[in-house]
């Protein structure tokens, strides 16, 4: 058992593409941050403060951005990508791409335009060609906007080549939207090699922290061109000076956040991104991709359907599965069940461990899952 995860033996965790456990560290820093609200109050508010400026900085370090000030910290992925759909200014007959299959949050913001502004938004189905990108980039001509797409889809596991999409981008001018929940604090991610103008990512999956605070990314170039639409006394350039009666936006990412910050979520997520960084993004890598492989391996010989993809360069966390006869949600609540967490996906099962999962909670799931196969 790993010292930061003492996770109940009743229990076999495989949904960090769902819902992370928190690691000890940050259970203790919310337990640290809630005794000293209880005791002393917001006697050390100005320590909290430096707090959300480490946070900022360790965002920084996960995505290799050049400033702090790029980062915004919003309430989940949805916000972050509401916030872009309705701060570019859109023209009529304009059009938005999105792979075929996303997940709702990275379809409805957009789909939410068709109406207001006359946007339309084209899915675009990753088979058929010769790879995942080419199908998108096809679809890019003079009236694309926008192409809004996630590291690594949901329920597949298929990961995109990100800088191959940001170059085809940049060459036709396109905006690039990167949804980076299902990447970010599993793989290594590099802001500049992707060339994306916007990367979103919530921290309760990879990052190991809690719902409700999110990472916004923001281009520098595309900061003040970005229509806001949430105002309060937390975005402006003065955000001290209470009695001051004109104001500005901030000139730093902190204009798309407007009210009051999530001080316990920003402690926990400070935690939590402290053990990823300190067991180091290629590391963390290297194990997930040994587990991937160990599972993809053990559900292959139970004659189990591989739907993710076998090349390893194409997969982050996720393995998805299926059986070639047998009902896929009869057997996720087997599972569930006798406690293995995992997610019903693309038609089948999707286990998704993270770096410090044993092999021996592997081989329990692969156990568990044999015999809900022979009960089905």
């Amino acid at each position: 058992m790993h010292p930061e995860f003492p996770l109940s033996k009743e229990i076999v965790h495989l949904n960090h593409a769902g819902v992370a456990p928190w690691p000890r560290r940050t259970v203790e820093a919310v337990t640290r941050f809630a005794q000293e609200n209880m005791t002393v109050g917001s006697l050390h508010y100005r320590r909290w403060l430096e707090v959300e400026a480490a946070l900022r900085e360790r965002l920084r370090r996960l995505i290799n951005a050049d400033s702090r000030d790029h980062i915004a910290l919003l309430k989940s992925t949805s916000e972050a990508l509401s916030v872009v759909a309705y701060g570019i200014p859109w023209r009529a007959g304009e059009h938005i791409v999105i792979p075929g299959g996303e997940f709702p949050s990275n379809r409805i913001p957009w789909e939410s335009l068709q109406v207001r502004f006359g946007v339309t938004v084209r899915q675009v189905s990753l088979c058929g060609a010769d790879t995942p990108e080419q199908a998108l980039i096809g679809q890019l001509d003079a009236r694309t906007r926008l192409l809004a797409v996630s590291s690594v889809q949901y329920d597949t596991g298929l990961r995109l080549d990100l800088p191959r999409l940001g170059e085809a981008c940049r060459e036709r001018g396109v905006l690039l939207c990167v949804d980076a929940i299902q990447s970010l604090g599993a793989e290594p991610f590099d802001v500049h090699r992707a060339q994306a103008d916007f990367v979103v990512a919530d921290g309760h999956k990879w990052m190991l922290g809690p719902e409700g605070i999110a990472l916004f990314y923001c281009h520098p170039r595309h900061r003040e061109t970005l229509r806001l639409h949430q105002f309060g006394w937390h975005m402006v350039r003065h955000a001290g000076d209470y009695e001051r009666s004109d104001w500005e936006p901030a000139r730093d990412a902190r204009r798309f956040e407007c009210g009051s910050p999530n001080s316990l979520g920003i402690h926990a997520l400070h935690a939590s991104l402290g053990l990823v960084l300190e067991q180091g993004l290629e590391e963390i890598s290297r194990q997930i991709s040994s587990k991937t492989a160990y599972l993809a391996d053990g559900l292959a010989q139970m004659g189990l359907e591989i739907i993710t993809p076998a090349e390893p360069g194409r997969r982050a966390g996720i393995i998805t599965f299926r059986h070639p006869q047998k009902d896929s949600h009869r057997i996720h609540a087997r599972l569930q069940e006798r406690g293995v967490l995992c997610a019903p996906r693309a038609g089948g099962i999707r286990f998704s461990p993270h770096f410090y999962t044993s092999r021996e909670v592997l081989d329990r799931a692969l156990e568990i899952l044999r015999q809900s196969l022979d009960e089905t």
